[in-house]
C-alpha cells in the first residue's frame, strides 16, 4: 500500500478500456460500460469495483482495508496501489463488459507486434493491444483515424502514429 493513489489514476484505469461512460453526480465519480457500472469513487474516497464474487473474494483476501459489499467491493482510494488499482479495475470492466467486446479485450491482451492484420511490428506490443482492443486491425483502418483519434487510444503515442503514418505512406 504506497498511499499515494488518486482520482486521476482511477479515471485513467478506468478509462484505459473502449466504451468506457464516465458520470460524477452527487460527489461521486462512476465509471460504466454498456450501461454497468464497473467502478466508482465516492465522496468519502473509497473506490467500488464490481466483481464476481470469487474475484470480491480475492480482493479482500488481499487488500487489508478491503471489504465484500452488495455486486463486488470497496476499498479506500489511499489503500491501494496504482498497480493493484488498475488490475482490479480490469477484472472489474471484463466482469461488466459485453461478453464479445470483453472477449475482443481478452484476445488483445495477447496480441503480439507484427502479429495483428497489415499493422507494421515497429509500432510495438502496448500501441498493437491498443489497436486490437479497439477492433483495428488494418492499416485501412487506421488510415480513417486523424492523429488526434490514434493518440486517444491508451498505449498509442506519436511514436507509433509516426510508424503507422509511413507505413501508410510507402503501401
Amino acid at each position: 500500500m504506497d498511499g499515494m493513489t488518486t482520482s486521476a489514476q482511477l479515471r485513467k484505469a478506468a478509462q484505459t478500456d473502449p466504451e468506457v461512460v464516465e458520470d460524477t453526480a452527487g460527489g461521486a465519480r462512476t465509471y460504466s460500460v454498456a450501461g454497468e457500472e464497473f467502478a466508482s469513487l465516492d465522496a468519502e474516497g473509497f473506490v467500488h469495483l464490481r466483481l464476481p464474487a470469487s474475484e470480491a473474494e480475492d480482493m479482500t483476501g488481499r487488500h487489508e482495508t478491503a471489504q465484500r459489499v452488495e455486486h463486488g467491493v470497496r476499498v479506500p482510494i489511499k489503500d491501494i496501489n496504482g498497480q493493484a488499482l488498475n488490475y482490479w479495475v480490469r477484472r472489474a470492466w471484463l466482469s461488466c463488459a459485453p461478453p464479445e467486446r470483453a472477449a475482443r479485450a481478452m484476445e488483445a491482451d495477447l496480441a503480439a507486434a507484427g502479429g495483428v492484420g497489415d499493422l507494421p511490428k515497429a509500432i510495438g506490443k502496448p500501441a498493437t493491444r491498443a489497436l486490437a482492443n479497439a477492433g483495428i486491425t488494418t492499416l485501412d483502418q487506421v488510415a480513417a483515424l486523424s492523429d488526434a483519434e490514434l493518440n486517444a487510444l491508451h498505449g498509442v503515442g506519436p511514436k507509433a502514429v509516426k510508424i503507422l503514418r509511413d507505413a501508410l505512406a510507402t503501401r
